[in-house]
């Protein structure tokens, strides 16, 4: 029986909103190795991309100096992400529901809620320096895990 190893990779990239699509183009091929379909291939990208997004204008608050850290864990069906600023940190709890009537017109605050709704587990730490790591998991046939039957539920193509 041969084992399987994971693949870690590390890529650092400083606080640039252009470089989003650079670091997409890496998680697309990541996440292809680790035999994603297109759905959820697109859904660690979009939940990736709203991470970085949230450590570079939030966290590092555009400060270009600062560093903004992905850390890829790569298996066969599996793919575990975590993204590091170098800001002062936040409380998830504290945010306001985006969900509530008063903030469903506001152009921002959805991105926690898209990372939690498009990926299997989002977690929030706080490092020893007041920075932020956000870890993301996404694994292939979550439905079939969960025991979920996807044609009663009326999923097509999951």
């Amino acid at each position: 029986m041969g084992s399987r190893k994971r693949t870690t990779v590390l890529l650092e990239m400083p606080s640039r909103l252009e470089l989003l699509d650079k670091a997409g183009e890496v998680v697309r091929q990541l996440a292809e190795a680790a035999g994603f379909d297109e759905d959820s291939l697109l859904d660690v990208q979009a939940a990736v991309h709203e991470s970085l997004l949230n450590a570079i204008v939030h966290g590092n608050r555009g400060d270009e100096t600062r560093r903004v850290t992905l850390e890829f864990d790569v298996d066969i069906g599996d793919l575990e992400i975590r993204v590091r600023d170098e800001g002062r940190g936040f409380d998830p709890t504290r945010l306001p529901d985006p969900l509530a009537l008063e903030n469903l017109v506001r152009s921002s605050g959805r991105g926690i809620l898209l990372m939690k709704a498009l990926m299997d587990a989002v977690a929030f730490h706080r490092l020893g320096n007041g920075a932020t790591e956000v870890r993301m998991r996404k694994r292939l046939g979550r439905w079939v895990e969960s025991g979920c039957d996807t044609r009663a539920a009326g999923v097509v193509g999951r």
